[in-house]
C-alpha cells in the first residue's frame, strides 16, 4: 500500500477542542491547491495582526524536526516575532505516555500507509495503540506516520 488512510479533520471538532480548553481559535483557511507562498502569506497576515496587538512569540509543539523549526523561526523573524518550542528534544515515548496519563484523549485521523497499516486509522491514542506500533515508528508520529486529534 502507498499513500495515506485519512479520516480528515472536521472543523467542528477543532472548534469544540479549543472551546473545551478555553482557548481562542484562529483559523487560517488555505486550499489544498495552495502554494507554500500562499500558506506563508496567509499566516503572515494573521501573525502581523497579532503582533500589532502586542504578541511577540508563537508556541509550537514541534519535538525534533530541525528543518521545520528553522522554517518556522525564519518566517517569524521576517515579521519580528520569535518561536517558543516547549517540547523541543523531549523523548517522544515519554511525551506520548504523559499525554495519556494526563487524561487527554485523542483519535488517530490519518496514517501514512508506507509505514503503518490502515487498521491504525480511527483508533484511540492510548497505551494499547502505543504497544502495537511497529518498531521504528515514533510514538508521537513526529515523522508524519500519523497526525492525531485531542478531544
Amino acid at each position: 500500500m502507498t499513500g495515506s488512510a485519512c479520516m480528515g479533520v472536521r472543523r467542528e471538532l477543532l472548534e469544540v477542542q479549543a472551546a473545551s480548553l478555553g482557548l481562542p481559535l484562529e483559523k487560517v483557511f488555505i486550499s489544498r491547491q495552495s502554494s507554500n507562498e500562499d500558506y506563508e502569506s496567509g499566516m503572515r497576515a494573521v501573525l502581523e495582526r497579532y503582533k500589532a496587538e502586542g504578541v511577540s512569540s508563537v508556541a509550537f509543539g514541534d519535538i525534533f524536526l530541525e528543518e521545520l523549526r528553522t522554517y518556522r523561526e525564519d518566517n517569524l523573524a521576517k515579521i519580528g516575532m520569535k518561536g517558543i518550542f516547549p517540547l523541543w528534544k523531549r523523548r517522544t515515548a515519554d511525551l506520548a505516555r504523559d499525554f495519556i496519563h494526563a487524561g487527554f484523549r485523542s483519535v488517530i485521523t490519518c496514517v501514512d500507509l508506507e509505514v503503518l497499516d490502515k487498521r491504525f486509522a480511527g483508533r484511540e491514542f492510548d497505551e494499547t495503540f502505543l504497544s502495537e506500533l511497529p518498531s521504528g515508528i515514533d510514538p508521537c508520529g513526529e515523522n508524519g506516520e500519523f497526525p492525531f486529534l485531542c478531544s
